[in-house]
């Protein structure tokens, strides 16, 4: 299948980041207060992303728009490493939660994302397309 051109990359990764970004808007509405709720949505992405990389590389030959669409479109407007930091900064002065949200965010985000590729491979068989 030869590779998309520009504008439909574009498109894709724009119509899911407007899916990923209504997804996290309405978990702020119903979930815990910050930084608890950005925590959550940014571990789960994460855990999807390993996921879904998996899949679309090493389990399914995968239409080209899947990657931009569904990782950088709707995952990259699902999480929202940028209020992380807007959270970890805010308190950074007296808070001793925010030390542990600085460093706990990025080192379970990280194991998130290898869990979730982990998980996909023994779950699908660990067979390549």
């Amino acid at each position: 299948m030869s590779a998309p051109g520009r504008p439909a990359v574009l498109t894709a990764v724009a119509a899911g980041g407007v899916v990923g970004a209504e997804v996290r808007w309405l978990l702020g509405l119903v979930g815990p207060p910050a930084p608890w709720t950005t925590l959550i949505i940014n571990v789960t992405g994460c855990l999807l992303m390993g996921m879904l990389m998996v899949l679309a590389t090493e389990r399914f030959s995968a239409h080209p728009l899947v990657r931009p669409a569904l990782g950088v479109g709707v995952l990259g407007g699902y999480t929202t490493f940028s209020t992380y930091a807007v959270d970890v900064a805010a308190p950074a002065f007296g808070s001793p939660g925010s030390l542990a949200l600085m460093v706990g965010t990025p080192v379970l985000a990280v194991a998130a994302t290898a869990l979730g590729a982990s998980l996909t491979r023994a779950l699908a068989g660990g067979g390549a397309r």
